[in-house]
């Protein structure tokens, strides 16, 4: 910012303070924002551009000093569903705005002209705004009673407002955070009952992506192939889930089994792809080394893991069975004493159930399945202690009584697959949209839930790209069809995805996308970065590794953690 921005900023910095009531706290111009945060509030640096005049600026400034004042900004961000979170922000702001109103009357002018601003903003790309955005802006519209303009009335969104007009009401009259969320859920409920129930058909004839949970914000995507910044980090869609390509349904036109249909595509604002979609799967392979590693390679790397971590499982071990035994059944007529029974005993005539008894938790109720990057870059020392990482891990939770799998992944170019492509291109099809085009996917299965033979973890070895995505769906796939009470998938990688032929951005957005339907799931992910922290910009758990001689001893104590976490 030149000196005159920074003059702005310091102006507004003061009325923030005012407003909220707040001495510490300070706004900001970033291509990040808008962000709220308890001492911060982020603006997007495009305010600062001359389209938008001062009292839009300061609309905004006064909205999200109200958001910080009167809402609760932590709750909204705990919201796992972008749909149900975006609404609740948007009914949570009016909320708040109409209080800061009540005691300043004279914000009411500059919010309306932020509202004035944002509806221009909306209005110059809204042929290109997903349809669940679209939904969002008339949700806004109608709390802030303001009047689509022509170019918004679209029949399925009319339809659709119709049809939850008492539930905005409701939502205008709420009087706390917490309201508007339970505001945010019904909303996005009704919308989805009316998808189901076929009763409003017209809604979703437009396009596969029309509807409340399709993903669609562009600033998922990262430029230059540069990392997005952490509020950018949110996955594109709760509700996608890691199948989202594969259940759609088969094109007519796909020539080979396993070619992606055109109606896999998802388009973000911006009209690029949310998904990384393979022309086609018929040419990915799966091979299961289950009980084929070499015997003796095994019991010597088997060997030389438990050395690393037989420490570990030990205190693990310990910590699980105190946990287990120190659970209790209380008020019952045998057992052993309750001594915080003894009085009421004492002094109450025939009072019988002074005892109680040890009551056993499902503690190794858990499957673990452990998933490795076998990429290029993994080869050397960084492919050894991966390995014996997963002996290790493996070796443990056997031992222990948990259920556990492990697998690995990566790509390599297909003659046959890039033969396929040129029919393809050939045939005058289109390519726009997808993201893997020569290169199949090389899946393997070192251990199986259902053996407890792990020599095949000798036969580890690397390929050459990793396109996380793909795989993580696959080896979450596979863990939701074992019966457990838990469910953990832990990822060991050394950078982020990539392939040889697949834009870096669309990787990146789909791994997000994937880990948030997994989470959606209730899959418990970990990931375990390798002399790189790209798992921190994907995972909720993750844990990096500065020293290779570290691995193993750092991936069983994260994963020694989750096990003993019991929310």
């Amino acid at each position: 910012m030149d000196r005159d921005d920074d003059a702005r900023a310091l102006h507004l910095t003061r009325l923030a303070r005012t407003l909220t009531q707040r001495h510490g706290i300070e706004v900001r111009f970033a291509s990040h924002g808008p962000v709220v945060q308890r001492d911060v509030l982020v603006l997007p640096d495009t305010l600062l551009l001359g389209d938008v005049d001062d009292d839009a600026i300061t609309g905004f400034v006064d909205l999200h000093a109200a958001r910080a004042r009167f809402g609760a900004i932590d709750d909204v961000a705990a919201l796992t569903s972008p749909s149900v979170r975006a609404i609740a922000q948007a009914i949570d702001d009016r909320r708040a705005a109409t209080r800061l109103v009540a005691i300043y009357p004279g914000a009411n002018t500059f919010l309306r002209r932020m509202r004035a601003a944002s509806a221009t903003e909306t209005l110059g790309r809204w042929p290109g705004i997903a349809w669940r955005d679209k939904l969002l802006w008339h949700i806004e519209r109608a709390l802030w009673d303001e009047q689509p303009s022509a170019i918004e009335r679209v029949p399925s969104l009319d339809a659709t407002m119709a049809a939850s007009d008492d539930l905005v009401d409701e939502a205008r009259a709420v009087t706390s955070t917490a309201d508007s969320i339970r505001a945010a859920h019904r909303i996005v409920e009704r919308v989805r009952a009316l998808a189901s129930a076929g009763a409003n058909n017209m809604m979703f004839t437009a396009d596969p992506g029309s509807t409340i949970d399709s993903a669609s914000i562009a600033a998922e995507f990262e430029s230059d192939g540069q990392s997005a910044s952490d509020d950018a980090r949110a996955p594109v869609s709760a509700e996608s889930g890691a199948g989202a390509i594969a259940d759609t349904e088969s094109s007519n036109e796909a020539s080979t089994p396993g070619d992606a249909a055109p109606g896999s595509i998802r388009l973000s604002a911006d009209n690029r792809p949310l998904f990384s979609v393979p022309l086609t799967t018929a040419f990915d392979t799966v091979t299961d080394f289950t009980g084929k590693g070499e015997p003796a390679r095994w019991h010597r790397l088997r060997g030389a893991a438990r050395a690393q971590t037989e420490p570990l499982k030990i205190r693990l071990e310990r910590a699980l069975k105190v946990d287990e035994q120190t659970r209790w059944k209380r008020e019952q007529e045998r057992g052993q004493l309750d001594r915080t029974s003894l009085v009421r005993l004492a002094t109450t005539p025939g009072y019988r159930t002074p005892f109680r008894v040890k009551r056993e938790a499902p503690g190794r109720d858990a499957a673990v399945s452990l998933l490795i990057d076998c990429s290029g870059s993994m080869a050397g020392k960084k492919i050894e202690l991966a390995t014996l990482c997963a002996a290790a891990l493996c070796d443990a939770l056997m031992q222990l009584g948990f259920a556990c799998e492990v697998l690995g992944y990566s790509s390599v170019e297909d003659a046959a697959m890039r033969a396929h492509y040129r029919r393809w291109i050939d045939d005058g099809k289109e390519t726009f949209g997808y993201n893997r085009f020569v290169e199949r996917l090389d899946l393997r299965v070192y251990k199986r839930f259902d053996s407890d033979n792990p020599s095949g973890l000798a036969c580890i070895e690397c390929g050459h790209e990793n396109p996380d995505g793909e795989a993580l769906s696959w080896a979450a796939e596979r863990l939701l069809s074992k019966r457990a009470r838990r469910r953990i998938l832990m990822v060991l990688s050394d950078g982020y995805p990539a392939t040889g032929d697949g834009n870096p951005a669309i990787l990146r957005t789909d791994l997000r996308a994937r880990v948030d339907a997994l989470r959606e799931q209730r899959v418990e992910l970990i990931g375990v970065g390798i002399l790189d922290d790209a798992v921190e910009a994907f995972y909720p758990v993750s844990s990096v590794v500065e020293h290779l001689q570290e691995l193993p001893g750092a991936a069983f104590s994260v994963l020694s953690d989750t096990l003993l976490d019991r929310r």
